[in-house]
């Protein structure tokens, strides 16, 4: 799928890449986005660590396929409603300036696409997405730019997993 109009990661606040959402048979969904890895990993970029947990993930989601609402990792409507927050007016207006500044870019209005990238970029940089898009439009420089934002973290690049399968979540 391409979503070149970015509904699905506005829709479920998925803020980089990759990111999972359970959806149960019923339409609703009950984990919200977080790092949906297939394995687990720890990579290293300038001497900084990225952990990736996709085995503890993947066991999750095993899990929950097999035994449904009966999981350990099934979300309580409690402990969703603690993980997922409305968007602030902020994010919100970083959300609607990026996709005037796809919609500028697919149009041919790079100069305005650019401004509103940037302003999006501004309203909620931990937003991945917004950065990623905006450097695919110039592939040469978008490592170089990647890394130096990578290296000004102050916390991890992927939140840890909330899974614990010692408790009902």
């Amino acid at each position: 799928m391409i979503d070149a109009q970015h509904a699905v990661s506005s829709a479920y606040q998925f803020v980089n890449v990759p990111m999972g959402i359970w959806i149960d048979e019923r339409g609703r969904v009950v984990r919200p986005a977080e790092p949906a890895w297939t394995e687990g990993r720890t990579d290293k970029f300038g001497g900084k660590a990225i952990v990736i947990e996709g085995d503890k993930y993947v066991a999750a989601l095993h899990d929950w396929v097999k035994n449904g609402e009966h999981s350990p990792y099934m979300l309580s409507d409690e402990e969703f409603a603690r993980r997922v927050k409305p968007r602030s007016a902020a994010e919100m207006e970083a959300d609607a300036s990026f996709k005037l500044g796809v919609w500028f870019h697919d149009n041919g209005n790079n100069e305005l696409a650019a401004k509103y990238f940037e302003h999006a970029q501004q309203l909620n940089p931990d937003d991945w997405n917004y950065h990623r898009q905006e450097w695919s439009f110039t592939p040469q420089e978008a490592g170089k730019k990647w890394m130096d934002k990578f290296q000004k973290l102050d916390k991890p690049y992927y939140p840890t997993l909330e899974i614990d399968p010692n408790k009902k979540q």
